[in-house]
């Protein structure tokens, strides 16, 4: 469990957040070029409509059924951070998320990334300011290698993985999160839907990004 502040809030020194999804709005353009890389790559194409039924699964699940070959899913990752690089002004921060980073900044709270796109790709989407608030990237993870990047990430930092808290929209964020003894907050605005976050039962589930540093009872450190 989580170390207890004085006011019996969660005392988190430590935030990791996941990127896409949770940080940017990569959603619609991920849909955008998702068929054309299924063509490429031999596996089934997402159907209209079908779209709403997989933001409910986890990844394993989406994976087994557009019979994406296991075998492929680096090549695969690969080839969409390049789509990403080149459509990079395509994708921009969720509105509120600049804010939240200074708010969670001001709590006294330490900024990570771990992600599976590229550093290049996500310093480019964060620009120079919000970048900097960064304090360690860990970016490159594969699509079921999370919880070992994590652990290694909260390892090099030297916090407790109680002090921890998790930041992510996707139920693979949430068992890495598990895995390494963090606590996990879910945000209701990314790729998986907040029903199907909130069934897995996260420590936190966020509305909006604005509501974070509220939700966790931050208050501002002295300067």
């Amino acid at each position: 469990m989580p170390a207890e502040a004085a006011s019996g809030a969660p005392a988190f020194r430590l935030a990791v957040l996941d990127f896409d999804g949770t940080l940017a709005d990569s959603f619609g353009w991920f849909c955008s070029v998702l068929n054309g890389v299924a063509e490429r790559y031999g596996f089934r194409p997402v159907e209209p409509g079908e779209i709403e039924d997989l933001r409910g699964l986890p990844a394993g699940e989406i994976v087994r059924r557009l019979r994406v070959p296991r075998w492929k899913l680096p090549a695969i990752a690969a080839h969409m951070h390049a789509l990403a690089a080149r459509d990079i002004e395509r994708i921009r921060l969720f509105p509120g998320v600049p804010r939240m980073l200074d708010e969670l900044a001001a709590g006294g709270m330490t900024l990570t990334i771990l992600s599976s796109n590229t550093r290049a790709n996500v310093v480019r989407v964060l620009g120079v300011e919000n970048a900097a608030r960064i304090d360690r990237f860990a970016c490159g993870a594969s699509l079921f290698g999370k919880a070992r990047r994590l652990e290694r990430l909260v390892a090099r930092c030297g916090v407790a993985p109680a002090q921890v808290l998790c930041l992510g929209d996707e139920l693979r964020d949430l068992d890495a999160a598990r895995s390494v003894g963090c606590a996990f907050g879910a945000v209701a605005w990314g790729y998986t839907r907040a029903e199907a976050l909130a069934a897995a039962g996260p420590d936190f589930l966020f509305p909006e990004p604005g509501a974070v540093a509220p939700m966790l009872e931050l208050e501002r450190s002295p300067a």
